[in-house]
C-alpha cells in the first residue's frame, strides 16, 4: 500500500500543495479552502498536513511534543477534522474533505507539485515512488 510521507523539515511553506489539490478536485478553482491539505504555520516551521478521518468527539489528547527542538501542539498537525477544528470541510456545503490520494492508482498533485520533497509518495518498503527528477521530466514534457 502506497502511503504519503510528511517531512516538516523540508517544508518551505509555499502552499503549491494546497494549489495543485484545489486545482485537481475544483476545475479551475485555486481555493486552499478547498483542498484536502493544509499548510500550518507555527513559529517559523510549516507542517503540511493531510485531511483524515473524521470525529464527532473532541479529542481527549491535547498533547505537547517537541518538535525540531521546538515545542508543538499535538492539535497542528493532528489529520482529522473534528467539532474543535472542522479544518476540512468544503466551505460551500460543508461536505467533509478527505485525502483521496488523487485516485487509484495513487498520483496524488500535491507530491508532483511540492519543490522541496516535503510531500512525498512512498510504497510498503519505504521507497520514494515519485522522484523530483520525474516531476521535472513531466513539467518540461508537458511545456513542449
Amino acid at each position: 500500500m502506497k502511503r504519503l510521507k510528511i517531512d516538516f523539515n523540508q517544508c518551505c511553506g509555499c502552499r503549491r500543495c494546497e494549489v495543485a489539490c484545489s486545482l485537481h478536485h475544483f476545475e479551475n478553482s485555486v481555493n486552499p479552502k478547498k483542498s484536502r491539505i493544509r499548510i500550518y504555520e507555527e513559529e517559523d516551521m510549516f507542517y503540511p498536513v493531510v485531511a483524515g478521518p473524521f470525529n464527532n468527539a473532541e479529542c481527549t489528547s491535547k498533547n505537547i511534543f517537541m518538535l525540531g527542538g521546538k515545542e508543538v501542539d499535538e492539535c497542528i498537525i493532528c489529520r482529522a477534522s473534528c467539532p474543535i477544528k472542522p479544518w476540512f470541510k468544503e466551505p460551500d456545503t460543508d461536505v467533509l474533505l478527505k485525502c483521496d490520494f488523487c485516485g487509484d492508482p495513487p498520483e496524488p498533485a500535491c507530491v508532483k507539485w511540492c519543490p522541496c520533497q516535503a510531500i512525498t509518495l512512498i510504497d510498503e518498503e519505504g521507497k520514494i515512488e515519485v522522484k523530483i527528477e520525474d516531476v521535472k521530466k513531466d513539467f518540461e514534457r508537458e511545456e513542449d
